[in-house]
C-alpha cells in the first residue's frame, strides 16, 4: 500500500465529520494555501490537511528538483507528454490520505478534493474515479482526459472550476477545455474566471468559501 504523504493538519474545533484534502502546486508545499483556510470561515466540524508533493525533478525547470506531483515535460501542456505514471502515484498517496479519514469515521461522501495548478490536476483526477464530496479545480486542467470516467447516477460529484483569465502558466483556455470534457462527460461543473494571473484573489476566495458552506464545510 502507498504511504501517505507527509502534511500539514488543521484539526476542525469540534468532533469532525468532514474533511477537505486541499493539494499544493509546483514548487510550493502544503504551507501555501495555509494563510487562505481561516479566511474561508469553515465549520466547526471541518478538518483540513494539506499534504506536500514529494521532490521531483522538473524537466521544464531544466531538471531541478522541487516538490510536484508529477513532471512537467513542456510549457504547452501537451497532453502526449503528460507524466500519468507520477500522475497514478500521487493519486494513490492521496488515496492513503482518504483511507486514514475513513478509518476515522469521515465517509467518502464527506472529503472533499481540492488543489491549484498541479494539484488541481490531482484533485480532478482522483475525485472523478472515487466517491467524494466534490472537487475544487482551481487553475488547472484534466489530465488525460479521454479516459476520463462518464459521470453517473452513482458518481457525480460537484465540481467548481476557477480560473484566471491573464493566467500565463495554465492558459485559460485549457481551463474552460477541461470545463467542456467535463460537460462532454455528463458533470455539470460550476464555472468562475476572475481578471487575475496565476493565483487566487479575494472575490475567489469569498466565492470559494460560499460554496463549500453550501455543501457541509
Amino acid at each position: 500500500m502507498t504511504q501517505a504523504p507527509d502534511r500539514i493538519t488543521l484539526l476542525a474545533a469540534k468532533t469532525a465529520t468532514h474533511s477537505i484534502i486541499w493539494l499544493h502546486g509546483l514548487g510550493a508545499d502544503g504551507n501555501d494555501f495555509a494563510p487562505v483556510i481561516p479566511l474561508l470561515e469553515l465549520r466547526p466540524t471541518t478538518r483540513v490537511i494539506l499534504p506536500h508533493a514529494p521532490v521531483r525533478p522538473i524537466t521544464v525547470n531544466n531538471g531541478m528538483n522541487m516538490r510536484g506531483w508529477y513532471d512537467i515535460k513542456n510549457f504547452d501542456l501537451n497532453p502526449a507528454d503528460e507524466d500519468l505514471a507520477a500522475i497514478k502515484d500521487s493519486t494513490a498517496a492521496i488515496a492513503a490520505i482518504a483511507a486514514e479519514e475513513q478509518a476515522q469515521d469521515i465517509p467518502a461522501d464527506h472529503i472533499l478534493y481540492a488543489g491549484f495548478s498541479q494539484g488541481g490536476v490531482i484533485a480532478l483526477y482522483y475525485g472523478l474515479r472515487h466517491p467524494c464530496g466534490g472537487i475544487l479545480a482551481l487553475s488547472t486542467y484534466l489530465a488525460d482526459a479521454a479516459n476520463t470516467p462518464a459521470a453517473d447516477c452513482g458518481h457525480c460529484p460537484p465540481i467548481l472550476q476557477m480560473h484566471g483569465t491573464q493566467d500565463p502558466v495554465v492558459p485559460y483556455r485549457l481551463g474552460r477545455l477541461a470545463h467542456e470534457q467535463l460537460k462532454h462527460k455528463g458533470y455539470a461543473p460550476q464555472w468562475h474566471d476572475y481578471p487575475m494571473q496565476h493565483q487566487v484573489c479575494p472575490p475567489q476566495i469569498a466565492d470559494i468559501a460560499v460554496w463549500l458552506h453550501e455543501r457541509g464545510y
